[in-house]
């Protein structure tokens, strides 16, 4: 669904003043010039320089595009933000940023480089102009028009934001960015035209920090040093011939050399790229003996951003420090960037700099997995898991695939957890999804990694040499889900009570002669019962053809008295609806009757869990029901993985007091008498 464009008022007459032109196919951004200091001036208008990759956004009513300032395309790549333009009901072209910002607001370089799935931070998309718009090209209007313009398109979405600025106030904005921890400030003439491509003066940036995109043209390794590579020599193009201009050793982890060594492969050269052979062991006043090295040359194609303290006089980086690759920069591009004067540009405004950044709202799980890739290493609960075979069809009419399942049980995690933890499972695994062959696993013994916890059982011929699977976190949670178990069903009890269940409770199972309405009479049923003699229960969808309702015990009884329990609960309910309900455990003998189902209530037996998928077509869920929900119109097709996640944010877990300290049974019984 689009998200619903905002209203265009005064925008039409502005409009008029461009040329009608049709939707450029490709465009590069204005650059700005890099000045050595702020200043005030009336006629100029001051952002925020963020710290992420530029961004032109292509948005039609058939095509949509997210590409680098190279041309590069960053659909794929960072896909939230390239699904919120396709819901931006406009048809336009739009320049911004693309960041990965803390929860404080700040963006971070780092985290956007790291960034592969929404689990690694919240992407926004900073836009600050607009160069087309409705068939018109608005770059020869100016900054402040096309600003007018921007802020009538701007939609409601969590991702796409419009930038703060102030006008005049230079000083005082670069001083507020400053104590903020921002990368610097970007200077526009407010009356600037928009020259594609172009670095001119009529934008200007004045840098906080002092960065500057480098080619790397090799790396060293120290003598006896464990670590992939020891540094990066670096360059810049001065007159189409890379100039050395130091190297950098710190910045990055043993990770990220991991990476950037398989990047490195199959640049190997042996001739050295830069115009004079670098002097890489040469000491320095901090390290007056370094450690001999050797160095490995590198095709010059690659480009990353260093930032640094001040350039020597022979034109090398003093205590730089590796911030990331640049992939959306082509290394021929890259020249030093002289922070030239700022000029006689005096001038005051009264506008004030409150709000430049915004904080974070309190965010909600996303996604853990990015769409793009088969196979993914991520650490959760501190456990690198590698997820694999991420693209294969687990319900293939519903085109959802092993990813999408993983993604679902992340999200849901916090909520399916409590009914999960420290509790052996059942592992029902669909390695091919749900089309394909399945099999039960309960024997884990030397089949899972030692972090995962187990919990021993007695083999049928009476050895304990055999041992469940037990979820103790969000790790263990998508350890199984990766191993293709759609459904978690774990036990009743814990292992630190096992003889002892937290809840009693009967499946309501259809034969294929029943109605769902059927299903819905026996479980009001239940609940009359259970309401005459002061019972709390809690109903779900099975998530396949049933219900199930669930009494908390506190694991304060054993599964014997459970399953008296469920078993003087279903004879009552069954002898108020003989016609169509029956509690025969042999199914020759129920004659096509519902079952109710009493005798889950026994060691090691299991129940899908709350929230749990099943493996059925649709991928629908097993949903806790408010009491009201249970009526005729309910369909269990009515919670799947495309709505189970926004139901429980909105309703939070109706399921929780199941886990709660528990009915008192001798209180009841005592009732009774």
């Amino acid at each position: 669904m689009a998200i619903a464009r905002s209203p265009r008022p005064g925008i039409a007459a502005l409009l008029k003043k461009g040329r009608k032109e049709k939707m450029p196919a490709a465009l590069s951004p204005m650059l700005a010039t890099l000045v050595d200091e702020p200043f005030d001036d009336p006629d100029w208008e001051f952002e925020v320089k963020w710290d992420g990759y530029r961004a032109i956004a292509f948005i039609d009513r058939s095509f949509h595009e997210l590409r680098s300032r190279n041309n590069k395309s960053f659909a794929g790549k960072y896909y939230p933000v390239f699904e919120a333009i396709k819901k931006w009901d406009t048809r336009a072209v739009i320049d911004g940023e693309i960041v990965v910002a803390r929860q404080n607001g700040i963006s971070s370089f780092k985290d956007l480089q790291d960034w592969r799935s929404e689990a690694d931070g919240q992407l926004l998309y900073y836009v600050f102009d607009v160069l087309w718009l409705d068939g018109v090209n608005l770059t020869g209007l100016p900054l402040q028009e096309r600003k007018t313009i921007l802020r009538a398109l701007i939609p409601e979405s969590d991702i796409i934001q419009i930038g703060y600025s102030v006008t005049g106030k230079g000083k005082e904005f670069y001083n507020a960015s400053r104590q903020l921890g921002l990368e610097g400030i970007i200077a526009k003439r407010s009356d600037s035209r928009y020259f594609p491509g172009e670095r001119t003066r009529n934008w200007l940036k004045i840098k906080v920090l002092k960065r500057q995109e480098v080619v790397i043209g090799g790396y060293t390794q120290n003598k006896g040093s464990s670590k992939p590579f020891s540094s990066l020599l670096l360059g810049v193009y001065e007159q189409g011939r890379l100039r050395y201009v130091g190297k950098v050793g710190t910045g990055f982890n043993n990770r990220q050399q991991k990476a950037m060594m398989q990047q490195f492969k199959p640049l190997v050269i042996k001739k050295c790229p830069f115009v004079e052979t670098p002097d890489y062991n040469k000491p320095s006043r901090f390290r007056p003996d370094p450690p001999p090295a050797r160095a490995t040359w590198l095709k010059p194609v690659l480009v990353c951003e260093i930032s640094f303290t001040e350039v020597t006089q022979d034109g090398v980086f003093r205590h730089p420090s590796f911030q990331g690759m640049r992939a959306d920069k082509q290394a021929t591009d890259v020249t030093r960037e002289l922070a030239l004067p700022a000029g006689p540009l005096a001038g005051s405004d009264s506008a004030g700099t409150k709000n430049i950044i915004r904080p974070l709202k309190g965010s909600t799980r996303k996604t853990l997995l990015n769409p793009t890739e088969k196979t993914q290493v991520k650490k959760v609960n501190g456990q690198a898991l590698k997820f694999t075979n991420l693209d294969k069809l687990f319900w293939q009419e519903a085109k959802l695939t092993k990813g999408d399942m993983i993604n679902y049980y992340y999200q849901m995690a916090p909520y399916i957890l409590p009914y999960l933890k420290n509790r052996p499972q059942s592992l029902n695994r669909f390695p091919n999804g749900i089309n394909g062959k399945s099999f039960y696993q309960k024997n884990v013994t030397g089949k899972v990694p030692g972090w995962i916890e187990t919990f021993p059982y007695f083999s049928n011929n009476g050895q304990q040499n055999r041992n469940f699977l037990v979820a103790t976190d969000e790790a263990s949670l998508l350890y199984m889900a990766n191993l293709g178990v759609i459904e978690m069903n774990p036990w009743f009890s814990t292992i630190k009570k096992p003889h002892h269940p937290n809840w009693c409770a009967l499946d309501l199972d259809p034969d294929q002669h029943n109605t769902f309405e059927q299903v819905i009479e026996t479980a009001l049923m239940v609940r009359s019962v259970l309401d005459d003699i002061g019972l709390p229960g809690y109903c779900k969808t099975s998530g396949s053809t049933g219900l199930h309702i669930y009494i908390p015990l506190g694991g304060k009884y054993t599964y014997d008295q459970s399953q008296t329990l469920g078993k003087w609960i279903a004879t009552r309910v069954h002898e108020q609806l003989r016609d169509f309900t029956s509690i025969e455990r042999f199914t020759r003998k129920r004659r096509g009757k519902l079952y109710i189902d009493y005798l889950q209530n026994r060691p090691q037996a299991t129940l899908a869990a709350p929230y749990s998928l099943r493996p059925k077509p649709g991928a629908p869920v097993s949903m806790p029901l408010h009491w009201e929900e249970v009526k005729p119109g309910l369909k269990i097709t009515d919670f799947t993985i495309f709505n189970a996640v926004e139901r429980v944010k909105k309703e939070g877990d109706i399921f929780k007091p199941v886990l709660g300290k528990g009915v008192d049974l001798r209180k009841i019984l005592a009732s009774l008498k």
